[in-house]
């Protein structure tokens, strides 16, 4: 089981100069409608090709979400992730949903870059 990420101490790493690399687990359609500040989109059965050319510093921190606790497409990729060497991989469990909830911001539209 991946280690796991609660939302006070992703939004507080956020908020840093050393940001996590986040990533969305869902489909471009979920992550296109709203996505967290920041995220890329690396849907859960795409891990394996898109992760190299997203997230190239495998000893980066990468903390993973999808939509909801329910959702298991963030566990999948994080799996993915650490089997492909990245060391340094969370989940946000609660996901979009407790994100949202919480009245935290979201980004809408197609792709989005993290600030350097």
């Amino acid at each position: 089981m991946p280690k796991t990420i609660d939302r006070e101490t992703l939004r507080l790493k956020l908020d840093s100069r050393q940001k996590p690399m986040l990533v969305e687990a869902l489909p471009a359609a979920y992550y296109e409608q709203g996505h967290l500040p920041g995220a890329v989109n690396i849907p859960h059965d795409a891990v394996d090709a898109q992760a190299v050319r997203l997230l190239p510093d495998k000893s980066a921190e990468v903390v993973v979400y999808c939509a909801s606790a329910t959702c298991r497409n963030s566990d999948y990729a994080a799996l993915r992730l650490k089997a492909l060497g990245y060391a340094n991989v969370r989940v946000y469990a609660g996901g979009k949903a407790d994100w949202i909830e919480a009245g935290l911001p979201v980004e809408s539209g197609g792709t989005s870059h993290r600030a350097a």
